[in-house]
């Protein structure tokens, strides 16, 4: 057993780059291995850890921007030394001369393997969740609090936009031809823009035409609630607001049944109807500082998680919408980017703080005016930051609301979908959340018309030309796979759950990537804190849990005469159980809500068999697993 247990970052890249050695010698020959490693150990110690995982994604990026042939590689300008009358780094040097010419563009036949490996070496510590700073923190609210400013402004614009699609329906004038238009201005001028949400509108209309928002079987999420009730207390209503209740009565909503109803009505006085906020909390990201999510009241979130399954049914069942638009499934996303980047015929776009800069006042212009009061209803009006300041939303929903999600795509979707040119290009458009894939001919004027309502578009990171795509987490070249492998969890010494399972994946990911040295280094670790590892030859049923390739066999072992099978005592992942027993009719409750049964005479219009919505063996209705708090234990599998 190794007797080390720290892994140190650097090492890994060291690794790493044996591994690019073993597959590359005779590109990237040992005394190139060597002075590389000693460049990464002489950065590391200079910059520290930032090396690792801001000044070579930094220069991934660079490279990123390079493969699309928007920009040069200019290596000199991220740190980097460059080589001899060459823009190109000497820093790996090798490969990127397998890709760019000396003055930093692109060869007529890059090599798609090359920018697999500098991908690979570049950013594995960018996702990386370290402690952030209070200035990265203020950068994230002081962005929040911008978006919120922007859209205050665009108030006014779609008053405008509003006035002047009523006054076309009342004079029923001419339809404005945009599409006949060549220039990106005349696709965002107010006539074009009023046809294009008159067609988005339209199709939303038609999207939801038998929606019933009453139809819905309301449930939990799995976050945090502003209001800070957990587990069963989640079940016990306190406090329901006057806005849900105006849409969604508490007998009909909140309860399991009429003998429920019954049996508490003397109870329902207690229950207050205060309109709570949400509350503003930070999360870990990557290199880069934290993610602002906005925890809902429990009772919003009740009703937007049960409103937020019945449009997912809808839409991803619908022929209007289920090739276009999804929420469950991220392959054909991937699948475009891949199928993009081999012709170049398909783009991706990236838009940024997607989901604060839908705004309520786009909601109300694009979405039938039937939805406009289950989603009013079950929106939070405000949210508190950090510092205790509340601050009045005029976004729709932020990241944090069950309704972000659906509502942020489906308007993305209506949008582009209603400026299309024609039928080609309105079927091949591919929206996931805010992960949009659109044909290259079409990506400028989806660029402008997106912007013209106010939606942001990181044209850095949308790629247009050239053959390099990403999009759900596949980044693609030339129709290759160069997604790297990216390691989020820290490293501790400490045995913990999260460290084991997170870093068994990631060895297997670059044993996969045939980084056998790699794989050889964090298994070393791994197991001198955690003891031998399960592999793959063990057939456990606990897949995420064991190695691809064995490294020892040291396991106790016995053979189960009821099973007929061979058993091994191996370390399983287990959360901690809570037993809290409450009112028979809430715990009722629960089981309708978690099973997916309606939990009272609702209609069931909206609902399609969905066998995920039932938990896997059973569910006690008393037992609760508590977040975090999951432990390794050994068992026999």
């Amino acid at each position: 057993m190794v007797s080390n247990k720290s892994l140190d970052e650097h090492i890994v890249i060291h690794q790493l780059l044996c591994d690019a050695h073993a597959s590359w010698s005779s590109l990237f020959n040992t005394r190139a291995l060597k002075l590389t490693c000693e460049k990464v150990s002489k950065r590391v110690r200079l910059e520290g850890l930032g090396f690792l995982t801001k000044t070579l994604p930094r220069l991934g990026k660079c490279l990123d921007q390079a493969l699309t042939g928007s920009i040069k590689l200019t290596a000199a300008q991220h740190g980097f030394d460059t080589m001899p009358n060459s823009e190109l780094p000497r820093f790996l040097g090798e490969f990127f001369s397998q890709i760019f010419l000396p003055d930093g563009s692109l060869l007529p036949n890059p090599d798609a393997n090359c920018v697999k490996e500098l991908r690979l070496i570049l950013y594995s510590f960018y996702k990386y969740e370290l402690p952030y700073s209070e200035a990265q923190t203020q950068q994230v609210i002081d962005g929040f609090k911008e978006a919120e400013d922007d859209l205050t402004r665009a108030g006014a614009h779609f008053a405008i936009l509003q006035s002047a699609l009523l006054e076309s329906f009342k004079r029923r004038r001419r339809r404005f031809d945009y599409r006949a238009r060549k220039s990106t201005d005349s696709l965002t001028s107010l006539d074009a823009l009023v046809e294009i949400t008159r067609g988005a509108r339209a199709l939303l209309t038609k999207l939801f035409q038998r929606f019933n928002g009453l139809n819905i079987i309301p449930r939990h999420g799995p976050g945090v609630v502003s209001t800070g009730e957990r587990l069963s207390q989640k079940y016990l209503w306190k406090n329901v607001s006057h806005r849900i209740t105006e849409v969604y009565p508490y007998d009909a909503y909140f309860c399991a049944s009429i003998g429920h109803v019954c049996d508490t009505y003397d109870s329902f006085d207690t229950v207050t109807n205060t309109d709570h906020s949400a509350k503003v909390i930070l999360v870990p990201k990557d290199s880069r500082g934290p993610r602002l999510i906005s925890c809902e009241p429990v009772d919003f979130q009740w009703i937007q998680q049960g409103l937020r399954q019945a449009i997912y049914r809808l839409v991803e069942h619908d022929e209007l919408t289920k090739h276009n638009v999804f929420f469950t499934d991220q392959g054909p996303n991937q699948r475009g980017a891949l199928l993009g980047s081999s012709h170049g015929r398909y783009a991706t776009l990236d838009l940024k703080e997607a989901s604060d800069r839908v705004s309520l006042d786009l909601v109300h212009l694009l979405f039938p005016g039937h939805l406009h009061r289950f989603l009013d209803a079950s929106r939070s009006v405000s949210t508190e930051l950090p510092n205790g300041e509340k601050l009045t939303l005029k976004k729709y929903a932020p990241m944090g609301s069950a309704l972000c999600f659906p509502i942020m795509a489906l308007t993305i979707w209506a949008i582009l979908t209603a400026a299309a040119p024609d039928a080609d290009t309105r079927e091949s458009i591919l929206v996931y959340g805010d992960d949009v894939i659109v044909p290259t001919a079409y990506a400028e004027s989806a660029m402008a018309i997106l912007e013209a309502f106010w939606l942001k578009i990181n044209r850095a990171k949308s790629c247009t030309q050239g053959l390099f795509r990403e999009s759900c987490g596949v980044d693609a070249f030339q129709g290759v796979n160069v997604t790297p492998v990216r390691f989020r969890t820290v490293w501790d010494e400490s045995p913990r759950p999260d460290v084991y399972t997170s870093w068994i994946a990631y060895a297997n990911q670059l044993y996969d990537r045939r980084c056998y040295s790699t794989y050889l280094y964090i298994v070393g670790r791994l197991e001198a804190i955690y003891g031998p590892i399960p592999d793959a030859s063990m057939n456990l049923s606990c897949p995420h849990l064991r190695l691809t390739s064995a490294t020892k066999d040291s396991f106790k072992r016995k053979t189960c005469k009821h099973l007929q099978k061979v058993l091994y005592r191996v370390r399983v992942e287990e959360s901690s159980l809570v037993t809290q027993v409450i009112n028979g009719w809430n715990m009722l409750l629960r089981y309708f809500a978690e099973t997916g049964n309606a939990p009272s005479n609702h209609a069931k219009d909206n609902r399609e068999p969905a066998a995920w919505d039932i938990p896997s063996g059973g569910l006690a209705v008393s037992q609760y697993t508590k977040r975090k708090t999951s432990l390794l234990v050994w068992r026999w599998r």
